[in-house]
Formats: C-alpha cells, sequence, structure tokens
C-alpha cells in the first residue's frame, strides 16, 4: 500500500513553523509497511485541497491541518463538498468538546458548537486531547484521512484509531529497522571495513548510511509478517557487526553519545568536567542536554583566552608560547587543570582552531587537540576536522565524548 501525505497551513509554506507532522507519520507508516509516495505542503485555499487531492495516485491520503474553530479552518468544508456529503451535528463529539473547555476554564461559544459538525458520510476519529474530531472517508478504493494540526493531537488520534486499521488492512505486514549508531570514522572507511559483513548480510534485509557530522547511522531493515522472526535475523547480523566495530559502535536507534557517556559515568559513580576553547561549551552543552547530568556533571571552564588558560586552569605560558595554545602539551595540561579545579573523576579538554580564518600552512583550520584524563592516565589526539566552523565544533564534541567513552570502557 502506498499513502501521500498533505500538510495544510501557511505558517508552513512562510517558513514560521517546520511539519514535524509529516516526519512522525512517515516513519510510523514505514513501521506497519506502507510506503509514503510523497509529502506535499499546501496553503489553506480550498482550490488547493482539491487539486492535491485530484492529483494524488495514492490508495491512502492523509491531510494535516486547517481542523479549527475559526474561519481560516476550511479543510472539513472543502472535503465535505470534495465527497458530495454534508456536516451534521455530531452529540457525542460536541459533550467532549464541552467537557475539555470546561476543565481548562474556557466557555463554550457558536465556534466551538461549529466544530461537532461533521461530514455525514466520513468515519469520526475521537480525539481524546483536543476539540477538532479527525474524519476518515472512504472513495471509489481511495482512503481520505484527515487530522488535526496540532502534533499531540494528530499522533494520539493516529495511535488509537489510524494505525490499527491500517496495520489490519496491510494484513499484519510490518517494517522492522534497527539503526546502529557510529562514530570515529567517516562513511567511505567505514563501509571498506564492514564490506565483507555486507555482502554477505540475507537477501532480506538492507543497510542504508545515514551520515551526518560526527556521526554515521547503519540502518538494517527487513519486512514480513513475522515480527519476531525478523528481529530475530536482525540481532543475529548486528552481532556479527559488534565484533568487526569494537570501537566505533556507541549505541542504537534513537541514543546520543551524550546519553551513553552519562550511563557509563552513572554506572561507575564518576564525576565529569569539561575544558573547552574551540567549542565554546558545546561540550558541556550537550552532556548537561540529558535530563539528570547533574549526577555527575560538575562544571566547564570556557578557557577561550590563552589568560583564562593560564590563570585558571595552570596551563604552563611557556607550553603556550612555545607550543601554542593548539597542542597536546596545552590541552594534556588543560585536562588536568580541569580535575584538580573542579576535583573529578575525568576531564574532557579540547583546544583547536574553528575557522574560518586562523589557520596557518603548520596548522590548518579543522586543526584540534582533544584530551581526556582519568587523573591518572591523559590521553591525546590531533585531529583536523575541516573548513567549516559550525561542522568543525560538532565534530570535536561528538569526538571528545567519544574519547571519554573509550576511556571508561578501557578501549583507548
Amino acid at each position: 500500500m502506498k499513502a501521500d501525505l498533505i500538510t495544510i497551513g501557511d505558517e508552513i509554506l512562510i517558513g514560521q513553523i517546520v511539519d514535524t507532522n509529516s516526519a512522525w507519520l512517515a516513519k510510523s507508516l514505514h513501521d506497519i509497511g506502507i510506503r509514503v509516495n510523497q509529502i506535499k505542503s499546501i496553503s489553506d485555499e480550498a482550490s488547493d485541497i482539491i487539486d492535491a487531492l485530484d492529483s494524488s495516485k495514492a490508495e491512502i491520503i492523509i491531510i494535516t491541518g486547517g481542523l479549527g474553530p475559526t474561519n481560516d479552518d476550511i479543510t472539513k468544508q472543502t472535503l465535505s463538498r470534495y465527497f458530495d456529503s454534508e456536516l451534521v451535528f455530531n452529540e457525542a463529539v460536541f459533550k467532549h468538546i464541552g467537557q475539555l473547555l470546561v476543565g481548562r476554564g474556557i466557555e463554550l461559544n457558536a465556534l466551538n458548537r461549529s466544530q461537532a459538525m461533521l461530514p455525514k458520510d466520513a468515519k469520526v476519529l475521537f480525539n481524546r486531547t483536543g476539540t477538532a474530531a479527525g474524519m476518515w472517508f472512504n472513495s471509489n478504493d481511495r482512503q481520505v484521512i484527515s487530522l488535526p494540526g496540532v502534533p499531540f493531537e494528530m499522533k494520539g488520534i493516529v495511535e488509537e484509531h489510524v494505525l490499527p486499521e491500517l496495520l489490519n488492512q496491510n494484513g499484519g505486514h510490518v517494517v522492522v529497522s534497527k539503526t546502529v549508531l557510529t562514530t570515529g570514522l567517516p562513511e567511505s572507511m567505514l563501509a571498506v571495513k564492514i564490506a565483507d559483513w555486507e555482502n554477505n548480510l540475507p537477501n532480506h534485509l538492507k543497510l542504508a548510511y545515514l551520515p551526518k557530522p560526527g556521526i554515521v547511522r547503519l540502518r538494517l531493515t527487513a519486512e514480513g509478517a513475522n515480527r519476531t522472526e525478523i528481529e530475530e535475523s536482525i540481532q543475529k547480523e548486528l552481532e556479527k557487526l559488534q565484533q568487526i566495530l569494537t570501537k566505533e559502535i556507541f549505541g542504537f536507534d534513537e541514543e546520543t553519545l551524550e546519553q551513553v557517556v552519562g550511563r557509563l559515568l552513572l554506572e561507575k559513580k564518576c564525576t565529569l568536567s569539561t575544558a573547552e576553547s574551540c567549542t565554546g561549551g558545546q561540550i558541556a552543552a550537550l552532556i548537561t542536554s540529558v535530563a539528570g547530568s547533574s549526577a555527575y556533571f560538575k562544571g566547564s571552564v570556557v578557557a577561550y583566552h590563552n589568560q583564562i588558560k593560564s590563570d585558571i586552569l595552570h596551563v604552563n605560558d611557556s607550553n603556550i608560547t612555545k607550543y601554542g595554545a593548539v597542542s597536546q602539551q596545552v590541552v594534556e595540561e588543560m585536562a588536568m587543570g580541569a580535575i584538580e579545579l573542579l576535583k573529578t573523576d575525568y576531564a574532557i579538554s579540547v583546544s583547536g582552531i574553528a575557522g574560518p580564518s586562523g589557520g596557518t600552512q603548520e596548522k590548518p583550520v579543522g586543526t584540534t587537540w582533544i584530551a581526556v584524563s582519568d587523573g591518572k592516565n591523559t590521553i591525546s589526539q590531533q585531529f583536523t576536522f575541516g573548513e567549516h566552523r559550525g561542522r568543525n565544533i560538532t565534530r570535536a564534541s561528538l569526538m571528545a565524548l567519544n574519547m571519554l567513552r573509550l576511556l571508561i570502557i578501557n578501549k583507548i
């Protein structure tokens, strides 16, 4: 089965909001074996809605948006006319709207009542968390499902009503994906390292490379009617892959590197500090983005100026003069300085030339030194990330977290 996704709203087209509904819907449909053929965003115009419906060749069309109580919300009226239906009052929906608004301290008005007027020939999809009910039309072997644009309302209706029915229609066909998260190797080098494993994958398993700065995701996908068998076959191949990528794999699916590092620190009951120059606090920001990170993260020194490196972190001035701020000697002293100053078990330090200017022939833009230390062992490494400032900061931050991960698990 194939589906088209249509999002309605001028606010999307002018860039005022980002269409997250389509991404969530596409993944949800993929997981039950329904392929999304196209995703389209259109304006709040009846003619555009009709054109989008007429041009679609999909068996399933899912529309989000335009079901609110105000005059600019025209989806319901347009669909009712399109399917030669009429709007009728739905007592159950109106009662729910009243209970919902009273609970929020809002008085019912005529606009709220209009939301209980629904197409006679559509199946009503009850919205437990909002006032806009969904609608499901069946016509000429095509299904058109209209949903509210508010993300949490849309998701609630889809999970309760839409996905179970579509899964049943699709014969219980499921698609199972497992994403392996790797760092430390660029996509091309990773592909070479796992070439034999990839070439010997069973025919029913498909592999996709999904790179972004600092991380390459490997997605294994299979489909069929028996979820348990599919999951077992994927797990068997993952175990083989883990024997090859012993250092590079840091997690799976939606995990982040900062979550993995935090979990390791919690398990060891250890604390962490950072001393950052070129990353400007980005590593600390990643670490503290994880709920509960105060249990293991003490703080950070953003030593952007050399005086802070020497005055606060006690980096030897002579080393800065002799080797430069971007050097092994300086970054190792920064790490030790952070441990001594903030009294932590581990520290990360970074110093580099983020760019776009400041590079030399000896140290071009992107040159970065990273150190990690447990107070007894300090390990440092030089990297050359590239010429783009933003990507250099991202790559340096992720590489630093990965070096700490490897130090904690004794693989560095």
